[in-house]
């Protein structure tokens, strides 16, 4: 009754919500987009976006297309695209990610890796970049 007829996930929808009050003790797998504003504590794995929002807390290692922390992370982060560190945002771990944004009032606590543009996104740029 409720099943996608394709088969498919859209990795720029969330479909899991991990609410206030709510405590997550495992491994989180998606294909999909994840929004914790609640505890999360084991690790996270998506296709998608992963938001923790300015309530969430997660004690977890990501790895995920996109990360927006608003809450706090400990832990580890593997995000191959851009990592965005809200104001209100803590990171206790270390990151490999394509990009990295830091609101003034985040903080980061560990060490980082830029992981390398790929070939479109360095073709991207080379043609944007006017002629001489």
């Amino acid at each position: 009754m409720f099943k996608n007829k394709s088969g498919k996930v859209n990795p720029d929808t969330t479909d899991t919500l991990i609410g206030v009050g709510t405590v997550l003790e495992g491994t989180l797998k998606s294909q999909a987009g994840i929004r914790i504003e609640g505890t999360v504590v084991g690790d996270i794995v998506s296709s998608g976006d992963v938001i923790i929002g300015e309530s969430g807390r997660a004690q977890s290692n990501i790895a995920a297309r996109n990360l927006m922390l608003g809450g706090q992370l400990d832990g580890n982060a593997e995000v191959t695209g851009k990592l965005t560190i809200c104001a209100t945002g803590v990171l206790n771990g270390n990151i490999s990610v394509g990009s990295l944004i830091i609101e003034a009032g985040g903080a980061f606590n560990g060490s980082s890796k830029m992981a390398a543009a790929t070939k479109q996104e360095t073709s991207a740029v080379k043609q944007e970049k006017p002629a001489s």
